[in-house]
């Protein structure tokens, strides 16, 4: 179940969605009550979308988060051809890579050859959650992004493009390192599924769609590929416990969070 923290964390009154004019999907992950007892602090954590239509307002915004540290999740060529608009004092340290990678885009590479029903754009997500926590660039960016939450940085936004599964498995291994239960993350990675943000980015991807592929999806495939289902994470952390044995074997042998890293984290991002 969702729990709502109490009032007296590090800002009031706790707002986990936040409010802009043209990013999506913006919210703070924190506050959750965690397995010791605890909770996790808010104002600290936020997870969204790109900033590529942000408004001017939107960055208002933007800077009273007072971001240390920004994780751009996407591969070069989204970075490119949605460039985040950021405030023009926002001190923010931003992480990202250009990594070897296929010069692809796999989603637009599924939309060519691939099934455009709602069980074929679910295939597509679960083979991509198959193989995104193995991704050189992922690893790359995960291990950075885990590193500097060891430094204490200041409030850190976390974003992919849409800001639901780059973005939902790096939140999850977070609230996991947080002592998090598990209902409550996949409660928070399901919050990625909001209507209203449906129905207003349902006509652009469809558009995108129709002109990659030349067919027109039905509301079902929409659905499939805008939102998030728990099979998706389900599948990433089938396959993460497939290689490395659990969560924790993942965070160790490939992203680096050994004890000390851990304890510095909770620290960090407890409240």
């Amino acid at each position: 179940t969702m729990t709502e923290p109490a009032s007296n964390t590090r800002h009031s009154p706790f707002q986990r969605h936040i409010r802009f004019e043209g990013i999506e999907n913006v919210r703070d992950f924190g506050g959750y009550a965690t397995a010791d007892g605890g909770r996790m602090a808010t104002g600290l954590l936020y997870r969204g979308a790109h900033q590529a239509m942000a408004s001017d307002a939107d960055l208002e915004t933007l800077l009273a988060l007072r971001l240390g540290v920004i994780v751009d999740l996407r591969r070069t060529d989204e970075r490119e051809r949605a460039v985040s608009r950021r405030p023009r004092d926002c001190g923010a340290k931003v992480i990202a890579n250009d990594l070897p990678q296929s010069k692809d885009d796999p989603f637009n590479n599924f939309l060519t050859n691939g099934a455009l029903t709602a069980e074929g754009m679910r295939g597509f997500m679960r083979d991509y959650y198959r193989d995104a926590p193995f991704e050189v660039r992922h690893i790359d960016l995960y291990r950075r992004y885990f590193e500097v939450l060891t430094q204490g940085p200041g409030p850190v936004l976390i974003h992919c493009a849409a800001g639901k599964d780059r973005t939902g498995i790096l939140a999850a291994l977070t609230h996991h390192i947080a002592g998090v239960h598990t209902d409550d993350i996949m409660a928070d990675y399901l919050l990625t599924n909001d209507a209203e943000r449906f129905a207003r980015r349902a006509p652009f991807l469809a558009a995108h769609i129709r002109e990659v592929s030349g067919q027109t999806p039905s509301d079902a495939a929409l659905h499939a590929t805008m939102g998030v289902e728990p099979d998706y994470l389900h599948t990433a952390w089938a396959a993460i416990t497939e290689r490395h044995g659990s969560l924790d074997g993942y965070l160790t042998e490939v992203l680096e969070v050994d004890a000390d890293r851990r304890a510095r984290i909770k620290t960090f991002i407890l409240a």
